[in-house]
């Protein structure tokens, strides 16, 4: 089975899931996050253990499983809908200025952490000008297809995160485009640093504070958080200057205290089935804390 074939399977499974409204999306993700817990699923496993390492209530764990699971459906129906009737989801956006003003002066560099729905953030974010993403691979040729063709409808530019990647999003900046970028992936060491992230020990990119620096672009912090009346308010924040200037090592550790102080405000929004805090120092053993637990 060829990748575009795959792709397009994907895509029509896709836009099936996406058919449930707000309520019956509520409940799908409810019994989905029922269902984890019940069966002490991996991702229920994982959701335990960053909650324990970040010192937050253990109580979260089903709120987190089902806001996981609504992303998850939220996403389907993104991918697969016309980015007009998607952005109709937004109801609010704070610190518009902030981002006008950055897109006057040239150059903006995105920085999205898993908080929320990025998904609907990045469309709303390729309506106003080129837009060029930041994203991992599909773990298989199909999906990363699928995930390709389903960004790139919505006139994001998607560029892989692999060896490659820094040159295409610094034309873009240079360009004056709009570059978006998420924060808190687990990189290849090559271009990251230890930095603390909820007191634990974090693999973090020095990405963000190397493109800003060679491009000139304004860095803003950004999300889509999501409302209780099922829509989301986009919050654009200015980010510390130390995450664009200064030393390597304090930009990784001003950038996981700006993307903490964002997930703290609904704690339960951000990717906490994502093992964020796996890695190896060098000269160290490997450090997991998700092993065996979590495997």
């Amino acid at each position: 089975m060829s990748p575009l074939f795959t792709a397009h399977v994907l895509r029509a499974l896709a836009w099936l899931a996406g058919l449930p409204g707000p309520r019956l999306r509520l409940a799908l993700a409810r019994f989905m996050a029922a269902r984890a817990l019940r069966s002490n699923s991996r991702e229920a496993r994982i959701v335990e253990h960053n909650l324990r390492l970040a010192g937050l209530d253990a109580g979260l764990r089903r709120e987190a499983l089902e806001a996981a699971s609504l992303t998850l459906l939220e996403s389907l129906r993104f991918w697969t809908r016309p980015a007009q009737r998607n952005l109709g989801d937004v109801r609010a956006v704070e610190g518009l200025a902030l981002l006008e003003a950055a897109e006057a002066a040239g150059a903006v560099l995105i920085v999205a952490p898993h908080h929320g729905n990025w998904e609907l953030l990045v469309q709303w974010l390729a309506r106003r000008r080129a837009f060029s993403l930041l994203y991992t691979r599909g773990a298989s040729a199909g999906l990363d297809r699928f995930l390709k063709l389903a960004r790139e409808r919505h006139g994001v530019r998607a560029v892989p995160a692999d060896a490659h990647g820094m040159k295409p999003l610094l034309r873009a900046l240079q360009a004056g485009g709009t570059v978006g970028i998420t924060p808190d992936q687990v990189p290849d060491e090559g271009g990251a640093l230890w930095s603390s992230f909820f007191g634990v020990p974090a693999l973090t990119m020095t990405l963000i504070p190397r493109l800003a620096a060679r491009s000139g672009a304004t860095a803003l912090l950004a999300a889509a958080e999501r409302r209780a009346d099922g829509g989301f308010t986009l919050r654009l924040e200015a980010l510390p200057a130390a995450v664009t200037s200064g030393t390597a090592e304090a930009a990784v550790d001003a950038l996981n205290l700006a993307v903490e102080q964002v997930v703290r405000r609904s704690p339960a929004q951000y990717q906490w089935t994502y093992k964020r805090f796996k890695g190896q120092r060098p000269g160290e053993d490997l450090i997991n804390p998700y092993w065996p637990e979590c495997y």
